[in-house]
């Protein structure tokens, strides 16, 4: 992996096509998203706001309904500062609202979920999110472990629900 320059978040008309989801969210239609992309609403950390952010599922577990999503424009990207402010947050996927609380992972675990994200979505992982993200890798899994050491990454997990017993 190799370090091709230094990205930022978009702006102006691309930071509106990447916001796109949050609108589809808003008119009901999660669902056409499958689990492929989740809508997380957050506060700011400065200005306590309730915000929202659109972010790719990297990795779904099945057995504990968490969520693992990287933050592409690294760990200055707004949405990744604020949850790690503020860890009890809420997710929508597809039809469900789920609250959760945020884990930021160590960059082993990291290093895991993208070679485990780079074997099911080879495209994504070898051309579109390394070029957003500001490097390039070789397409071995070596390499894809050693990009997802420098990603960060966070796990949703789910927060137990309050009875109204």
């Amino acid at each position: 992996m190799k370090i091709v320059k230094k990205v930022s978040p978009p702006a102006g008309l691309s930071r509106f096509l990447y916001r796109l989801p949050i609108y589809a969210y808003r008119a009901h239609l999660g669902w056409a998203f499958g689990e492929r992309i989740l809508l997380l609403h957050h506060l700011g950390r400065v200005s306590g706001k309730p915000r929202q952010a659109v972010l790719e599922v990297a990795e779904h577990d099945r057995t504990n309904d968490t969520f693992v999503v990287a933050s592409g424009w690294g760990a200055s990207a707004a949405w990744y500062q604020n949850v790690l402010h503020t860890t009890d947050v809420t997710i929508d996927v597809g039809r469900r609202t789920i609250p959760v609380t945020a884990i930021a992972l160590d960059a082993d675990e990291g290093a895991d979920v993208f070679a485990r994200y780079a074997m099911r979505h080879r495209f994504m992982a070898k051309l579109a999110l390394p070029r957003v993200m500001g490097f390039s890798v070789d397409g071995s899994e070596a390499d894809f472990r050693e990009a997802g050491r420098h990603m960060p990454f966070v796990r949703f997990v789910p927060r137990p629900r309050l009875s109204s017993d």
